[in-house]
């Protein structure tokens, strides 16, 4: 096996030890995040639903020309989640880092969504 399929399956056994407690109700839906070598997306989901309530990502168009794969990014990333959320009426979230260590990006994104507005 590969190093980098051994890297994923480790992520991926992590993910569902977290999303075993981790879960998203229409009052406190779950922020998850995805971190890709280049990019970030963040997604704010009711799993009663399992609707999509808000996302964001480096991938819109406001933020197209800059480098994707930065903590800056990562937190102007944070930053939209959390207004897109507050437009959709959510304070609260639970804070799903999917797997990845919190540190780095997905540490800057969930400064940015805090800086504003969510609480988690």
């Amino acid at each position: 096996m590969k190093r980098n399929e051994q890297r994923i399956k480790r992520r991926i056994r992590r993910k569902k030890g977290i999303r075993s407690r981790i879960f998203g109700k229409p009052d406190c839906p779950r922020l998850t995040v995805f971190r890709s070598s280049r990019h970030m997306y963040a997604q704010v989901i009711d799993d009663l639903s399992g609707r999509t309530l808000a996302a964001a990502s480096t991938m819109d168009k406001d933020t197209r020309g800059t480098p994707g794969g930065t903590i800056e990014a990562a937190s102007q990333v944070g930053k939209r989640i959390a207004e897109r959320a507050s437009a959709a009426g959510i304070k609260r979230v639970v804070f799903d880092r999917n797997g990845f260590n919190f540190h780095g990006r997905v540490k800057g994104l969930a400064d940015g969504a805090r800086e504003g507005g969510l609480k988690f």
